[in-house]
């Protein structure tokens, strides 16, 4: 087959998109800023859908990669009040939705592919257009590539983006504040006995701490806010002692074992303002390109399907782009006529929770929320 598929970001929607277009014979490059596969940490643990993030992995023949790098127990959920009140625990899990760490799922993925099939160090720097369905990249090391069919893959602030549409993210009015505890068995064992197995939601209006436990024992904390984005622009990350000490002053009153998770933090905090773009985000038909993961549906974590969706969108594309090896604008159009109307249902169900999280019902609403979800026979 001739076609060819230019994609930037090398994220997992971009990856799951390669790999599948491989599993069915087309060739695809993908494009990333990052030096190398190894450039940085990838994050914390990611709970893997039944019905789409792990559809994708089996659309690109990794069931059994996926199986093997399963954390057992980790999908268990407690929550708890700011006084460190047990509310909920379901310490088995409900089996549908394992999770994985991403560094690792990121691998299984990279493996996947042929060895060439990115080019690390390639920041898109400027995208134009060609008028024929074909576009021009440019990026920051002085390469130059035209794409036949451009998927852009680059997450929150993609740069592929406004070929497509004019919407940029929007504040949603919650902050994330992400801390660690390391050697916890020993150190911290307070907090690691609050947090249990796997995830942990100390809740209440307006704020939260939450966190994973990872399975070497490391901590890993999402501290939560609602405050306004000056306030965010006010803490310095890299001066920790002060800025840790202004995270803990919003949470004066809660158990210490919960606030350890920010005063006893390990490293600088990293602040993560939540954007989103419009539930309903969606552009008119442009040829030659098209979007896929965050780049097409960023929204709140409070679905948990960020990853899970972006990985599905890469796999339904390649699937829609195999069904119809002749004429890539079918193609095109077919993905993204289920695309849009996916991505805003679960963009309504994140939105939904985030409020859920953090009225004037928290955390009792989110008790009744995951009590009503039915466990295993």
């Amino acid at each position: 087959m001739s076609l060819h598929v230019t994609i930037v970001g090398a994220g997992l929607g971009g990856l799951v998109l390669a790999g599948v277009l491989h599993v069915h014979g087309i060739a695809a490059t993908i494009y990333e800023a990052e030096a190398s596969a190894d450039a940085r940490a990838q994050g914390g643990l990611l709970d893997i859908h039944d019905y789409n993030g792990q559809l994708a992995l089996a659309a690109a023949g990794l069931t059994e990669q996926f199986h093997a790098i399963i954390i057992p127990g980790a999908d268990a959920k407690r929550i708890r009040d700011k006084h460190g009140r047990l509310l909920f625990d379901r310490q088995q899990g409900l089996g549908i939705r394992p999770e994985v760490d991403r560094g690792e799922l990121r691998r299984i993925l990279l493996e996947s592919l042929p060895a060439d099939a990115i080019r690390w160090g390639h920041k898109l720097a400027s995208v134009s257009s060609h008028g024929d369905g074909r576009h021009e990249l440019a990026f920051t090391n002085g390469a130059q590539v035209t794409a036949d069919l451009l998927v852009g893959a680059d997450g929150a602030w993609s740069r592929v983006r406004p070929l497509l549409t004019d919407h940029r993210p929007a504040y949603v009015g919650t902050c994330f504040i992400e801390t660690f505890l390391f050697d916890t068995a020993t150190r911290h064992p307070a907090s690691a006995q609050a947090i249990g197995d796997g995830t942990l939601m100390a809740l209440a209006p307006g704020q939260g701490i939450m966190a994973h436990r990872h399975g070497d024992g490391t901590l890993q904390g999402y501290i939560s806010l609602n405050r306004p984005e000056d306030w965010i622009a006010r803490i310095n990350p890299s001066d920790r002692a002060a800025a840790l000490a202004s995270i803990a002053a919003e949470f004066e009153g809660w158990a210490p074992e919960l606030t350890a998770l920010i005063t006893e933090c390990d490293v600088a905090p990293v602040l993560r303002p939540i954007y989103a773009l419009p539930i309903t985000h969606q552009w008119t038909r442009v040829p030659g390109v098209t979007l896929v993961g965050d780049a097409a549906h960023l929204m709140s974590p409070f679905a948990g399907e960020g990853a899970n969706l972006a990985m599905f969108d890469g796999a339904e594309l390649a699937r829609a782009l195999a069904a119809h090896p002749d004429n890539t604008e079918a193609a095109l159009a077919a993905y993204e006529r289920d695309l849009f109307p996916r991505s805003a249902a679960v963009a309504e169900e994140a939105d939904r929770n985030l409020k859920l999280f953090f009225n004037d019902t928290s955390p009792q609403g989110v008790v009744d929320m995951f009590s009503s979800f039915v466990p295993d026979a």
